[in-house]
């Protein structure tokens, strides 16, 4: 089973952060967390990676809906967005929401899923299209 949607992108990594962060922004999803997986590894165990941010992004109607469903779903809220290195492309990669569904079986989970689901192809299509303007 597939947990995540994807979408690979050309240019620079800075930049396609800033294109995520105002993708989601515009689907209604905020940013509460950001862990730089790069600089923390290097920091606390002297290893050299790839750039790999993760972005803890949420939907608050969307999450007070699954919450209402199941309390416990908060372990499985599509919260994180991944923005990697890969080569010489950036993967934008996001938890898919179908995922809340297929864990827990309930029913009320379909349309928050379905919705979130929605929100997050889209941001993930905005990043995908044609680049704005990049840093000069």
């Amino acid at each position: 089973m597939s947990y995540d949607r994807t979408v690979r992108v050309s240019g620079d990594f800075a930049h396609i952060v800033t294109r995520v962060r105002e993708a989601l922004a515009a689907q209604g999803f905020g940013i509460l967390t950001e862990i730089d997986m790069a600089a923390t590894l290097k920091a606390k165990l002297d290893h050299t990676m790839e750039d790999y941010l993760v972005l803890g992004a949420c939907n608050p109607p969307l999450a007070r809906r699954a919450l209402d469903a199941d309390r416990a779903v908060g372990l499985l809220l599509p919260c994180n967005v991944v923005v990697r290195r890969d080569g010489d492309e950036v993967l934008v990669q996001a938890f898919d929401p179908n995922t809340m569904v297929a864990f827990t079986g309930l029913p009320d989970l379909e349309p928050v899923a379905a919705e979130a689901t929605a929100r997050l192809d889209a941001a993930l299509a905005a990043v995908a299209g044609p680049p704005g303007p990049g840093p000069a």
